[in-house]
């Protein structure tokens, strides 16, 4: 799946900076969670396929197939499938996280020309999208470490109390307990015993050049442990782990 993400990332890149030149300085009014304009829709569906390409030379041998089949359905499903994953908070199936995926580095794009406002919620969501977060990332301040959460689909960030669940904001330390592996020891599982789910966090602390994105996809080890345990991940990644 790594190897695979490289060759997402690669598109990634690319994409976001062919929309930043079509859309040059241009600060989009709308919030990521309305439906896409007509125009963005069909600018990006057209770019699609080339990524269902990549999937289907590159991905898994399930996800290859699905692809190639995708691939077979024409602009007008693209069209359906994209608008859909865009409006869906958690698409629930692989079709759903392939469009996600590939509509992820447009959202990013649109929130980094939007000026984002904090939303009031004892929950963790985006400011922007309204998503539900991938990962927390720990950085160093006074003696401790301030925790703040990345958005799974726009990679927002933004401030979060540490002693708190984001899944459904239990405040009480006894039950959220923290984990770690002696493999990712900078990895923290940070999990809620009052809703049962977990998210990551990647603690920049004890490992100054960790990559917190690339990191999160990396401890899969630990997300196996967690569903072991009966806990339930707050929000998949855009691979779907």
């Amino acid at each position: 799946m790594l190897g695979f993400y490289i060759h997402v990332a690669r598109f990634q890149e690319d994409l976001y900076a062919r929309m930043s030149r079509a859309f040059p300085g241009q600060s989009p009014s709308q919030n990521n969670s309305a439906e896409l304009c007509r125009g963005d829709l069909e600018n990006l569906s057209s770019r699609f396929e080339s990524f269902l390409s990549i999937a289907e030379a590159n991905g898994p041998k399930a996800l290859s197939e699905l692809s190639s089949e995708l691939r077979t359905r024409g602009s007008s499903f693209y069209l359906e499938l994209l608008q859909h994953a865009w409006t869906t908070n958690s698409p629930a199936d692989a079709q759903g996280l392939l469009a996600l995926a590939f509509l992820q580095p447009y959202a990013e794009l649109l929130r980094s020309r939007a000026s984002l406002k904090p939303v009031s919620t004892a929950h963790a969501l985006c400011p922007f999208c309204l998503r539900k977060p991938a990962f927390g990332v720990l950085r160093q301040m006074g003696d401790g470490g301030a925790r703040s959460m990345v958005c799974s689909f726009c990679l927002a960030e933004w401030d979060f109390r540490r002693i708190i669940c984001p899944g459904c904001g239990e405040e009480n330390n006894k039950n959220l307990p923290v984990f770690t592996a002696g493999e990712f020891d900078y990895i923290r599982v940070e999990c809620c015993d009052a809703c049962k789910t977990y998210i990551k966090s990647i603690d920049l602390t004890k490992n100054g050049h960790a990559e917190p994105l690339i990191d999160e996809l990396a401890s899969a080890p630990l997300d196996l442990w967690a569903r072991e345990h009966g806990y339930t991940k707050l929000q998949s990644n855009l691979l779907g782990m």
